[in-house]
């Protein structure tokens, strides 16, 4: 496991503990050898709160290392395996969507060990760059009012389209386009959507990514835990996962749900309405099929999950923030397994609902 070592004037860093809302504030970091100059602040909101804080670096000098003008270093505190991030965003990948690439890291600040955390790449402009693909508009979905509807999840009208989202790459521009889409999705009968949406949407796409989040069963991923890409290519958006640490059986808090809380049809209002099309279907079905035989089981996912927990197992005792040993990650092991065994036959059961 790589070794990080964040080194920050001391009075900063109390002033930065002290104000966990304080802007980003320079310090060094120092990784494989190399020492680069870089912002750091406290990412995500909910954790901040939490003994055990997520960071956001973002590179100053150089400009970008390894490609990346910034990383995220997530501490996982509310999930014990400290895995399911990552475990996610690794089985998108194999679904042939984009997804950050992410690797466990152990960090060091002025000296004194504090813990284990998940470096993830920023999903912005230089990730596009590093992947060879087409440059194009990237927006965050930042809260659960981007559910694709004129409502929000409490059925209140919204006051703006855009409600929910956050340009990461681009413009005003691209956000007029989105409300455009989300109006389309609302407000078009049938058969002006079946033929005007597929203009906006990458539909093939939009298959894979729903076939990801019905799989891991991420009960946010459909109205909060994405980001849309505007492919400059194809002039089509695009899915993109992101904080998928409620999957694999727990939510983000790290409770246990059951394998059947979230439905084969999704929850956002896109969803539904693609559903709705015989050839949608069929495309969703097949998709899923194929996951449910080859990715989403327990014979391709097992060795897998033992690599990484093995990966993990030697360090553990030095996060001064975990109250697990390995036999804690045997017993998770073991859960998130029969989790995928039930989901698996679960949603083979409920293929037949969206023929």
């Amino acid at each position: 496991m790589l070794k990080y070592e964040i080194f920050i004037n001391p009075k900063i860093l109390k002033n930065l503990e002290q104000d966990i809302w304080t802007d980003p504030v320079p310090a060094v970091l120092k990784m494989e050898g190399n020492h680069y100059a870089i912002t750091l602040a406290y990412r995500g909101n909910v954790i901040r709160k939490k003994k055990k804080k997520s960071y956001h670096i973002i590179f100053k000098k150089p400009y970008t290392v390894n490609g990346a003008h910034e990383i995220h270093l997530n501490a996982e505190y509310s999930d014990i395996s400290l895995s399911r991030n990552k475990l996610a965003l690794d089985f998108f990948h194999s679904l042939g969507v984009i997804s950050p690439r992410s690797k466990h890291v152990l960090l060091f600040i002025n000296g004194y060990c504090k813990g284990i955390y998940l470096e993830l790449e920023s999903f912005d402009k230089y990730l596009l760059k590093k992947r060879n693909l087409p440059q194009g508009a990237i927006i965050y979905a930042t809260n659960y009012h981007a559910n694709f509807s004129l409502t929000t999840p409490k059925n209140k009208l919204k006051t703006s389209l855009d409600e929910g989202y956050t340009v990461k790459y681009g413009s005003e521009k691209d956000l007029a386009r989105l409300e455009d889409f989300i109006a389309k999705v609302n407000t078009l009968n049938n058969d002006d959507f079946e033929k005007v949406i597929p203009k906006f949407l990458d539909t093939d796409q939009y298959v894979k990514w729903l076939t990801g989040v019905v799989c891991t069963q991420n009960f946010d991923g459909f109205i909060h835990n994405y980001a849309l890409y505007h492919n400059g290519k194809s002039n089509l958006y695009e899915m993109t996962p992101w904080d998928y640490d409620g999957t694999w059986g727990r939510d983000l808090h790290g409770r246990k749900l059951s394998h059947d809380f979230v439905p084969i049809t999704g929850y956002n209002t896109l969803t539904n309405r693609l559903l709705t099309f015989p050839h949608f279907n069929e495309k969703y079905v097949t998709t899923l099929s194929s996951a449910l035989e080859n990715q989403f089981t327990v014979k391709n996912l097992e060795p897998i999950i033992t690599d990484l927990f093995n990966e993990l197992k030697p360090y553990i005792g030095l996060d001064p923030y975990l109250t697990i040993n390995e036999q804690t990650l045997e017993k998770e092991k073991l859960y998130i397994l029969s989790f995928i065994k039930k989901r698996n036959s679960y949603l083979k059961e409920q293929m037949m609902t969206v023929k």
